[in-house]
């Protein structure tokens, strides 16, 4: 090769993210799901609840939350792929996909079902915090059951991300846009969001992702009902 310029070498972090990305690609036959969902109302909500509580409430901590009752409501989808059969979990951990200097990790809130949104935000802040500090416990490394991977922060509209084995889905969020959308005769403008599940086919059907899909759009539209509180059953 005559090319030349600058070889940046390989941490042991990206090694890893490249290995297991590579061998999700080769081994999990991958399907992906969209839907749209206005996100006006849960906007209002999180401004509502930061004032309330006197603390910020990012989106994302919202989108966490709506997972977990997402992943309440369709177990399958918060299972564990074994070559013995599909584990059903009975905790509810969400990775949340975290950029550092040196590559990309997924730690997970542990029982994230036991948070309500205020609870959820932070235990996201403490999180990223030692994310960054390398301060992580090994159970928030290997235990997630589900990831949210969530760009909405850069100028980013939709994206498909890679399933993490052994789990078996993995939400992708862009950047909410204003849109016009159809209101019986008229139309008005809505700000909305495009999330991507990406599935492992091996594991689950279309119907499930559907059925997931369906949970998250309405636990966010419908915020005042679905988001003030822990989602325990």
């Amino acid at each position: 090769m005559s090319l030349t310029g600058e070889l940046i070498p390989q941490t042991p972090m990206r090694k890893a993210v490249a290995r297991r990305m590579s061998d999700s690609k080769r081994e999990v036959p991958h399907f992906y799901a969209c839907t749209e969902v206005e996100m006006d109302a849960v906007g209002a909500f999180i401004a509502e609840e930061s004032d309330r509580v006197g603390r910020r409430i990012t989106t994302t901590s919202a989108l966490i939350h709506a997972c977990v009752a997402a992943l309440r409501s369709n177990p399958r989808v918060n299972s564990i792929w074994t070559d013995e059969g599909l584990l059903q979990v009975q905790q509810i951990n969400v990775g949340v996909a975290i950029a550092l200097d040196d590559g990309l990790i997924a730690p997970a809130l542990l029982e994230a079902d036991q948070l309500d949104l205020a609870g959820t935000a932070a235990a996201l802040d403490d999180l990223v915090e030692r994310a960054h500090t390398g301060r992580l416990r090994a159970s928030e490394l290997s235990d997630a059951t589900f990831t949210l991977s969530n760009l909405g922060m850069f100028d980013v509209s939709v994206f498909s991300a890679i399933v993490t084995p052994p789990q078996v889905a993995i939400l992708a969020t862009g950047r909410a846009l204003a849109r016009v959308v159809p209101d019986d005769s008229r139309p008005r403008v809505a700000t909305v969001l495009t999330p991507t599940l990406s599935v492992d086919h091996r594991a689950l059907d279309g119907a499930d992702a559907a059925r997931f899909l369906g949970v998250l759009k309405q636990t966010l539209e419908r915020p005042n009902r679905a988001l003030d509180g822990p989602l325990d059953e």
